[in-house]
């Protein structure tokens, strides 16, 4: 029995008041990104070192945003809802949610809050070198939106075909994920030892580097919701979920990183593979002949 709309006739389209609405639902989810950023940047205002656990929380509102960033893309395209204000408003609110706020996380968690170590005048330094960092984020970030904002099917350069099934680098809301995980990982204390501030220092400078490459990234764009999936799928998403319900610190870590040396991966393995594969064969020119 064909489920309508009371009032509308079999094969009538839907009305434009209707039509407006499903417009509006991916912009809703946009705007909690929004806002999850803004909240993070509250947060990560009002941390010290008493009260470390605000980054904790803004780390927590990053990984909110990146489930609403997930989400309001994807319903645009089962609704037929895409437009260019809408990629617009997602690339305005992941400039702020993925590239402010977490750059702010990154510096204020690894650097700002470190205990003065016994030589005075390095500690300086090294802040000064982590929002130096921070800022190579931001801006790799901003970078990364623009690139792909203005690049049709771009190709990896990597082995992979161009298409929706491989980001060319990481996305930006894939590197606010690493530095919201490993916050969220130490429960938000924050980096007591300088050698410590270093390690963090080339990892947060990593990540933005790999925005910026043309290393491919998995999408998950290929999995469509709306077919038929196999119950070992439903099995292994409801245990993912479970286990980052119950242990969220170790598992979104875990994920953070495997997906961030994905990349990596894959770009080592292209190079080893193409070095043991023979050279071509010569080119001949053909023989003239009379």
């Amino acid at each position: 029995m064909d489920a309508t709309i009371p009032g509308r006739r079999p094969g009538e389209k839907p009305s434009r008041r209707m039509r407006r609405g499903m417009y509006i639902l991916p912009s809703l989810f946009t705007t909690g990104n929004i806002a999850a950023g803004y909240y993070a940047i509250l947060q990560i205002m009002s941390a010290s070192v008493r009260e470390p656990w605000h980054l904790d929380f803004a780390a927590k509102a990053i990984g909110f945003a990146v489930l609403f960033d997930g989400l309001d893309g994807r319903i645009a395209r089962m609704t037929g809802t895409s437009s260019d204000f809408g990629r617009e408003l997602d690339s305005l609110a992941d400039v702020i949610t993925f590239g402010v706020a977490p750059a702010m996380l990154a510096w204020t968690w690894g650097f700002r809050l470190m205990p003065e170590v016994a030589l005075t005048e390095w500690h300086i330094k090294l802040t000064q070198l982590g929002a130096i960092a921070s800022f190579l984020f931001l801006i790799a970030g901003a970078s990364r939106l623009a690139r792909f904002n203005i690049t049709a099917n771009p190709q990896p350069s990597n082995p992979g075909r161009p298409g929706k099934k491989y980001f060319v680098g990481m996305p930006i809301p894939a590197g606010a994920g690493v530095i919201a995980a490993v916050v969220h990982f130490q429960g938000g204390d924050p980096i007591e030892f300088w050698y410590t501030a270093l390690t963090w220092l080339a990892m947060v400078t990593t990540v933005g580097y790999l925005m910026v490459s043309t290393w491919r990234f998995y999408s998950f764009k290929d999995i469509d919701f709306r077919s038929r999936h196999p119950f070992r799928l439903i099995i292994f998403l409801a245990f993912l979920i479970a286990a980052v319900w119950q242990f969220s610190k170790p598992v979104l870590f875990a994920i953070a990183l495997l997906y961030m040396f994905s990349g990596v991966f894959w770009r080592l393995q292209w190079i080893f593979r193409r070095r043991n594969e023979p050279p071509p064969p010569p080119y001949k020119e053909a023989s003239q002949t009379s």
